[in-house]
């Protein structure tokens, strides 16, 4: 259990630093670049990964780090559009509700047996997910700041592009709305597929380490590339600024991984537990740091999150 706290602990201080990011002039999506060269060092130095034999995959493995080093930078820029297109709110509730990707793919793909306490569990999980999310979308003014419990770290997106109309509320042409539906619908199956895929690598063993350096220098690859496409004029803060995150990203990918090779025979246990967790202690440390009062509603959901996790606990 240890490896959930300490994943969801350093995807919390994510999204801290990408809270605290707009007010120091950081440029996220070049710390998100950097990000990504430091998660390669780390990786090289702490897992020791084997270098002569990293491209010997296994078949079945290729697929999952080529599909992780296309998906992390791009669901990023996927999400970045979403706030453009339909705003904060609805591009946020789309990335929570994929949590219902995993848990059908726990028991689709994974085998996990469906228990009276499981199904109790799922129920009262998504409970919580709604009542920690429902103030931000019955009370949130089009354009408000996202709050720190409301980012996950397992994939970083652009919420503070400065390409963003922060007051746009979206296209309300019928063409505007079919094209923000299908972009929400791209973050909600971008961040359920990227769920599935670590639980994947998860039980690749050992050879875990090599799948995660790859897909990492794949995704340092392509965001580079994005970011040369778009004549970048780089910021020196925000580069170095990426040293920070990539290393509290690294520890929340690494742990959340270990995490499902902790409970390999209950995926929903850690899906369902990262998720809300998240949200949960986000919320908290968003009301000690950040003066956000969370309301009746939220607490609630706090409570039922709780209550969820433990009904998920292995017997």
């Amino acid at each position: 259990m240890h490896t959930l706290i300490l994943s969801i602990s350093f995807s919390v201080a994510v999204s801290i630093f990408l809270k605290l990011a707009k007010r120091h002039a950081i440029r996220v999506d070049q710390a998100v670049a950097v990000n990504y060269l430091m998660a390669i060092g780390l990786c090289l130095w702490l897992l020791r990964p084997p270098l002569g034999s990293l491209f010997d995959q296994p078949a079945g493995s290729w697929a999952i780090l080529i599909l992780l080093g296309i998906l992390l930078p791009s669901i990023f820029l996927v999400m970045a559009a979403a706030v453009r297109q339909v705003g904060i709110v609805l591009s946020d509730t789309a990335q929570r509700l994929s949590l219902l990707v995993p848990i059908l793919a726990a028991f689709l793909m994974f085998g996990e047996s469906l228990s009276g306490a499981k199904a109790t569990g799922i129920l009262v999980a998504f409970g919580a997910l709604v009542c920690l999310v429902w103030r931000k979308a019955a009370l949130a003014p089009a354009g408000s700041e996202i709050h720190a419990s409301e980012i996950h770290a397992s994939e970083i997106h652009a919420l503070n592009d400065p390409h963003r109309d922060p007051h746009r509320p979206g296209n309300t042409a019928t063409h505007g709305h079919r094209h923000g539906a299908w972009i929400l619908l791209g973050v909600w199956a971008g961040y359920g597929t990227i769920d599935v895929l670590f639980k994947q690598m998860a039980r690749l063993g050992s050879q875990f380490t090599s799948s995660l350096l790859l897909s990492f220098t794949l995704a340092a690859l392509l965001i580079f590339a994005w970011l040369f496409l778009r004549r970048t004029r780089w910021h020196a803060r925000s580069l170095a600024s990426g040293l920070l995150l990539g290393a509290m990203n690294f520890s929340n990918i690494y742990f959340y991984i270990r995490a499902h090779q902790s409970f390999p025979e209950n995926p929903t246990l850690v899906f369902a537990a990262m998720n809300i967790g998240v949200i949960s202690v986000g919320t908290l440390v968003g009301a000690g740091l950040f003066g956000e009062r969370p309301s009746r509603l939220n607490l609630l959901g706090i409570a039922l999150a709780l209550i969820a996790v433990f009904l998920l606990l292995p017997r």
